[in-house]
């Protein structure tokens, strides 16, 4: 998806943004005049020059309010909105009610009923706003279907209208905006889960406030810039030492390849040495695809001295002998990368949980949700639900810092703070994905990146790697893995 907004901006729970509501209401003009503004700005530059009929549909609460000010300044601007309004005057609030009023002294009419179907040069979605926690039916269900059905443009005032805002889970029904303009923060759920589907291209108004003045961020968004503190310059005067070892352990019987995609990924980041230590007793002692892997068994990996991280998981299995290995991984200090089956005998072998939680050096858990739910004895629905408590609650758990893969991947580190990443494409939907995942977080891991910060990077860089696959002509649909983390190396360089 396209999101106006850098690195580290903030993203706000609902109960946040009314904190930071309430915390501004005494600075004129009214937030609504603000938002209705700036909305109305942006309609009139998707509708352009048309000259076509601007449908404005208002709901009952605030976000109708937004859309009577929208409707008020496009007239003023020799537009020609037609608005729609099935609620009751004397229920708005006051701040909606003046607005209401406002468009009516402006010349407005209000109709109760959409009207026929005409070619609209814009559609704007004024329903609901933030904090809807009931499934939408009857009227409002119906203009949504509506919207959906019209060929317009699709401009969604702060979240397309039956769209959570906190978790991006569809109420029953929801707008498919082309654009959101969303005020104050950005929500998570214009982010994650559903959302990325439903928003658009995301507009970003603050509104003038300085929201984390008002109220400090506990989540940001994820952006391009955080590439630039990963990796410092390369000198001329430099040496493959000077870029860390990793080890990787997995690759059992059936599996190899993924532990290799994952040691492919890692080299192609920049790791001075790779080491993939494979359990698998016919395991190859190359690989003909990138020879200057150093195919090991998983024990001689282990005890190698020199290696700067370790990442466990890929292609690694449940038998016994997977479930040893990882327990001597827990055990050193090495900081640790842990994925797929790593995380699915931790959720299943409580000493090895154990072992997890009580780890002080550096720890960076890689779940999908089915492996989260493992992971916290919930399900997938669960987890997908609520994806950033979700992504809190194993970092908290377990003390360590977490991705919480899926569209718009959270990361949560165990003081309570969040990131959202917003690169990446249905492309990724595709084996080995994950493996290359793990692969780039122990590259930049070796390379002396801050743990959060491998994170976080690898994470963007990862989706953005496949966004540029896709924009090459590679995928979405057929987009492998292995070209993932060709593109990525390509990206990594440019940046």
């Amino acid at each position: 998806m396209k999101v106006h907004a850098a690195h580290d901006t903030p993203v706000y729970l609902t109960v946040d943004v009314r904190a930071i509501e309430a915390a501004a209401t005494k600075d004129p003009p009214p937030l609504m005049e603000r938002a209705g503004l700036v909305a109305a700005e942006i309609a009139r530059d998707i509708s352009g020059g048309t000259g076509k009929p601007v449908l404005v549909l208002a709901g009952p609460g605030n976000n109708g309010g937004d859309a009577f000010v929208l409707a008020r300044h496009l007239k003023q601007w020799y537009f020609n909105p037609v608005v729609v309004f099935a609620g009751d005057e004397k229920k708005l609030s006051t701040d909606a009610k003046a607005a209401f009023r406002g468009w009516r002294a402006a010349g407005g009419g209000v109709s109760r009923a959409l009207p026929e179907a005409q070619n609209w040069g814009l559609v704007v979605d004024g329903i609901f706003g933030i904090g809807l926690d009931r499934a939408v039916t009857g009227i409002y269900a119906e203009w949504i279907a509506a919207i959906n059905a019209c060929r317009a443009p699709v401009l969604a005032i702060d979240v397309p209208s039956g769209l959570q805002s906190d978790t991006g889970f569809v109420m029953g029904c929801a707008v498919r905006a082309t654009h959101t303009v969303t005020f104050i923060a950005l929500k998570p759920g214009l982010l994650t889960l559903d959302g990325p589907d439903y928003s658009g291209e995301l507009h970003l108004r603050t509104l003038d406030l300085d929201a984390h003045a008002l109220r400090p961020a506990q989540g940001h968004l994820i952006g391009p810039e955080v590439l630039a503190a990963a990796l410092k310059p390369r000198s001329r005067n430099t040496h493959k030492g000077d870029y860390g070892s990793v080890g990787i352990i997995g690759g059992d019987h059936g599996m190899v390849g993924a532990a290799l995609l994952a040691g492919r990924a890692a080299l192609k980041l920049g790791s001075g040495r790779v080491y993939v230590g494979l359990i698998a007793h016919d395991a190859p002692l190359v690989d003909p695809v990138q020879p200057e892997l150093m195919l090991r068994t998983a024990d001689e990996v282990l005890k190698l001295g020199h290696l700067s991280c370790l990442a466990v998981g890929p292609g690694l299995g449940q038998m016994p002998d997977a479930a040893f290995y990882l327990g001597v991984a827990l055990e050193s200090s090495l900081p640790l990368v842990l994925d797929a089956d790593a995380l699915n005998l931790v959720a299943m072998d409580s000493p090895l949980a154990a072992l997890l939680g009580k780890r002080k050096s550096p720890k960076l858990l890689t779940p999908h949700p089915a492996e989260a739910a493992r992971l916290l004895g919930t399900t997938t629905r669960e987890i997908q639900a609520d994806r950033v408590r979700a992504a809190t609650r194993l970092a908290t758990k377990f003390n360590a810092l977490v991705v919480l893969k899926g569209a718009g991947s959270v990361c949560a580190a165990p003081d309570g703070t969040w990131h959202i990443n917003t690169s990446g494409n249905p492309g990724m939907a595709s084996a080995g994905q994950g493996d290359v995942l793990t692969g780039m977080i122990a590259a930049l891991l070796a390379q002396g990146a801050e743990p959060e910060t491998a994170l976080l990077s690898a994470v963007h860089l990862h989706g953005a790697a496949a966004d540029l696959a896709v924009a090459g002509g590679v995928g979405p649909v057929g987009l492998t893995a292995s070209e993932t983390a060709e593109s990525a190396r390509c990206l990594l360089n440019r940046s």
